[in-house]
């Protein structure tokens, strides 16, 4: 009688029965509580500076360039010529020079005598006290308009950008801003006006 193949016996662990499982006790990572920061990150700054606000806050170790001695006089005056539409660009690369050359950011101030400098306005959008009390901290440069000169604290350099305002605002904005600055004071504008101005009321 003919003999029929065995058919081979499958294992059954090989046919497709369930495997074991993987372990399903990884413990899901929780969040640990801790203090929120302080300030959340804002953007960077608006307008043409590429200077960014951490490099602003890391100022380069070095002497400064204008080594403060304690002054028994007015503080030093300097000018940049700048046409009413340019004072404001050559303020801000006034400011760059000062940081790069070894200043603290919280030493300056820069002023607008016209209007606001793009970082003001962005600042205010976050309301008048987030606004002020950067000023209070001092710890970065501080950008204000002339309208608000009175408020200010004095700073070793005082900036002011000589972009707008009348006549009148501006005779009473450049000797405010004087007061101000401590050891320097740079103008940037058209050098016949800040000089009239500079000459009559300082």
């Amino acid at each position: 009688m003919p003999l029929s193949p065995e058919e081979p016996q499958i294992p059954e662990s090989a046919q497709g029965g369930t495997a074991a499982a993987p372990s399903r006790n990884v413990p899901t990572p929780r969040p640990v509580p801790g203090p929120r920061p302080a300030a959340a990150a804002r953007p960077g700054r608006p307008g043409p500076r590429p200077v960014t606000p951490t490099q602003r806050t890391a100022p380069k170790p070095g002497p400064k360039a204008a080594p403060s001695a304690p002054a028994a006089g007015a503080p030093q005056v300097q000018l940049i010529p700048a046409p009413l539409d340019g004072a404001l660009d050559a303020a801000e690369e006034a400011v760059d020079l000062l940081l790069d050359s070894g200043r603290a950011p919280g030493e300056i101030l820069l002023i607008t005598t016209g209007d606001p400098h793009p970082w003001a306005v962005h600042e205010l959008s976050f309301g008048e006290a987030a606004y002020w009390a950067q000023h209070d901290a001092g710890d970065d440069v501080f950008y204000a308009g002339a309208t608000v000169l009175d408020r200010l604290a004095p700073r070793p350099v005082a900036v002011i950008a000589v972009n707008g305002g009348t006549d009148a605002e501006v005779a009473e904005a450049l000797p405010a801003a004087l007061r101000r600055a401590g050891s320097l004071l740079i103008v940037c504008g058209e050098r016949q006006r800040v000089d009239a101005v500079l000459g009559a009321g300082v």
